[in-house]
């Protein structure tokens, strides 16, 4: 019953908070994600394109599928039929894919452009300049078939909660001034995604509409070696 409590419990935490869940369900068998399923979670975030491949077909098709890691162009085409929001967009290149593949599925497929806010060099992500430059470009305003509702960020993986708090509200700043100044024809800037297991309180407090949780509903992830 775990699954179902940790569920049940997120519920009630975000039922009076403007924050939508997304379970992470990465390295989890698709008996975990039925149990998240039938106590009513239907947002589920995979960071992998062959997971998430396998498990779409096995699992109910009301379920909105979240694609929260790293996407290499050439793996768009897998996802793009039935992917409900792509969280992790870094470049130019790969949303000219996502449109691309969106035209051949007749889609207009929401994405999340990542801003890199971490101190740590592993994470991808724009900075703030080479997203403004990408807004300002021809090629992204043609891109019709995209739609930009928001950004996501990862904060530094520390015990600092001051400076994940700061990553965050940097964030929030950051999206309020998006939102402000670029109007645009393919955005619509409503979602901010923040915050996981180990920080999503602290996420929400600076502003964020989605969590992605994965350990604190389905316990610690498997290894395969």
């Amino acid at each position: 019953m775990e699954i179902e409590e940790n569920i049940k419990e997120f519920q009630n935490y975000l039922s009076n908070k403007n924050c939508k869940l997304i379970a992470v369900s990465k390295t989890k068998p698709v008996g975990d994600l039925l149990k998240a399923y039938q106590a009513g979670q239907r947002d589920f975030g995979e960071n992998k394109v062959q997971e998430l491949r396998d498990k779409q077909p096995e699992l109910p098709p009301d379920i909105r599928w979240h694609m929260i890691g790293h996407l290499q162009s050439n793996k768009v085409k897998y996802i793009a039929p039935y992917v409900h929001l792509i969280h992790s967009v870094d470049s130019l290149k790969l949303l000219m894919e996502i449109n691309k593949q969106a035209i051949k599925n007749d889609r207009i497929i929401p994405c999340l452009l990542q801003l890199h806010i971490a101190e740590e060099e592993s994470k991808f992500g724009f900075d703030e300049n080479e997203l403004k430059e990408m807004l300002d470009s021809m090629d992204f305003m043609n891109l019709l078939n995209i739609k930009i509702i928001g950004l996501m960020g990862m904060a530094t993986f520390t015990e600092n909660e001051q400076q994940i708090r700061k990553e965050f509200r940097s964030l929030k700043k950051t999206f309020e001034f998006f939102k402000n100044h670029y109007s645009l024809p393919n955005a619509d800037w409503k979602e901010i995604s923040m915050g996981m297991s180990g920080d999503y309180q602290i996420a929400i407090e600076e502003g964020s509409t989605m969590i992605r949780v994965g350990s604190s509903i389905f316990g610690e992830r498997i290894y395969h070696t």
